[in-house]
């Protein structure tokens, strides 16, 4: 998963039925399930999550461990790790009956070499911490700045979203904007363009900005607490700052790995994704050998049963750690035609979190995190939930925030759905009772660390969502009819033609 920015603090949304709980540090709604939509299996029916099995992903996990152990630590995007990642997911695809391909896609790489700085100078000095009070934007300009500090509509959710904010900005200085309705890449572009040697976005939430501009911006560009803005803006007119960011962008190649179902309608393909990288800092078992090996363990059961009416796509994605890239390469090689045969997407980021909860993809976009879903999103999160609920386990929604491959998806107007463990937010007393764990503790402590290793892997979450796995791919596999309307195909009897009428030979 990406360590982009945190998820917008959600609405409580309290239907009669449901009981208030927390996801992802933010309320969240209880799901308990409203029956089978139409044209799905019945959970019990299903037989695939009987073959998918927590030890047979187990196996996988364990084998990503070694190859990442044995490869320098990680399974990092253009290392050995991941290539050997790569070739292993592709063996044991190719063992099951698949004929897998590496899709390759060229891409900026963007690093930071040292760490960033960021300083009030007067009117008195202080020193900010990176990764505390600030944290540098993804795509970053390089630079080292000095000017004045000068907040620009500071307290307006659009702060710095049009170019009539930075009416008469001084050449030269550090803007000062709030996150809010655009994008940080708009207000960093129109920061630049009104003449700022830099700019600090200021979160609305807790915690630095966790952020990215796109791509590589004119000017440096960091992220800063609510607490660091605030008092850089409370200084006033005096204020001046220094501004440091050290990176830069290079061009790099790396590849996907696809490999899709024999059989099954071609112009109704069922899409099911998991990222292959993990972050160059550890091995990544939970993000995301565990999304890896139970979509990879999923593919090689589904390969056992009859033939599928809609063919099954399976992709394993490359440099999701640096801004979902693999995944966003491949939805914009698509052409039009591609995209249309595209029935849903199914993403798994994240299924053995140590802390963990069931969280479901909001596809209804109850949420107010929520990036707006594409219609049949919301039949894609009532099967998950159905599955659940039949299993007497609790399930949350949790944002669709645009933090995983499923954003690309989204962006085509392709239906979406997945599940998810838990990742950086805080787990609560209330979600205790539900799911076991220790409350006040992350999901995943470990996130993004090098802790992120065998020993810090719950193996009943992965037991418990990678049932719900199975059940969705085996569902869709047979029928999308409530996402987009396509009913299952069926075989008619062949029209009654007489060959005469009475004593009258027809043909």
């Amino acid at each position: 998963m990406p360590n982009s920015q945190r998820s917008p603090r959600p609405r409580r949304h309290l239907p009669p039925s449901a009981k208030r709980l927390a996801c992802a540090g933010a309320s969240a709604t209880l799901v308990l399930g409203l029956g089978l939509a139409p044209g799905t299996a019945n959970a019990d029916a299903a037989v695939l999550p009987t073959l998918v099995t927590t030890d047979g992903i187990r196996e996988h996990v364990e084998n990503l461990n070694t190859i990442a152990e044995y490869n320098g630590g990680n399974r990092a995007t253009n290392t050995p790790g991941y290539d050997v990642a790569a070739d292993y997911v592709v063996d044991q695809l190719e063992r099951a009956g698949y004929r897998p391909k590496r899709e390759t896609y060229d891409y900026e790489l963007w690093e930071e070499h040292s760490e960033a700085v960021l300083t009030q100078l007067s009117p008195q000095r202080r020193e900010f911490a990176p990764e505390e009070d600030f944290a540098t934007m993804s795509y970053s300009g390089a630079g080292d700045v000095t000017g004045a500090g000068v907040p620009v509509d500071y307290d307006s959710q659009d702060s710095g979203c049009t170019a009539g904010d930075f009416t008469g900005f001084p050449d030269g200085a550090v803007a000062i904007v709030k996150r809010g309705s655009c994008t940080f890449q708009a207000k960093t572009s129109n920061a630049a363009d009104a003449g700022a040697a830099g700019i600090v976005i200021v979160n609305h939430e807790d915690g630095p900005l966790l952020g990215t501009v796109g791509e590589e911006s004119a000017i440096p560009s960091v992220g800063s607490t609510t607490e660091t803005g605030d008092a850089l803006v409370a200084a006033g007119e005096g204020l001046e700052l220094r501004l440091k960011v050290d990176a830069s962008v290079t061009e790099r190649t790396s590849y996907n790995v696809t490999a899709e179902t024999k059989g099954g309608a071609r112009d109704n393909v069922v899409m099911v994704g998991a990222h292959l990288d993990s972050v160059p800092e550890g091995p990544g078992i939970n993000d995301n050998a565990s999304g890896t090996a139970t979509i990879l363990e999923t593919a090689q059961q589904l390969a056992k049963l009859e033939g599928p009416n809609n063919r099954v796509r399976f992709a394993f994605w490359g440099t999701e750690e640096q801004g979902l890239v693999g995944s966003t390469k491949y939805v914009e090689g698509l052409n039009e035609k591609q995209r249309e045969r595209i029935a849903l997407y199914l993403n798994f980021d994240m299924l053995g979190s140590p802390n963990y909860g069931r969280f479901v993809y909001d596809g209804r976009g109850e949420l107010e995190g929520s990036l707006p879903p594409p219609s049949g999103s919301g039949a894609i999160q009532k099967t998950f939930e159905d599955y659940f609920q039949q299993h007497d386990l609790v399930t949350e929604p949790t944002e669709f925030s645009g933090r995983s491959d499923y954003s690309a998806f989204m962006e085509a107007g392709i239906a979406s759905g997945g599940l998810f463990s838990g990742g950086d937010g805080t787990k609560t007393e209330e979600q205790v009772d539900y799911y076991g764990g220790t409350a006040g503790v992350d999901f995943d402590p470990n996130y993004h660390t090098p802790q992120d290793d065998l020993d810090n892997i719950n193996w009943r979450a992965i037991d418990e969502l990678s049932g719900g796995v199975a059940h969705a791919v085996e569902t869709f596999s047979k029928s999308t009819l409530p996402v987009n309307g396509v009913a299952p195909r069926t075989l008619r009897a062949p029209e009654f033609r007489p060959d005469r009428v009475g004593d009258l030979w027809l043909r």
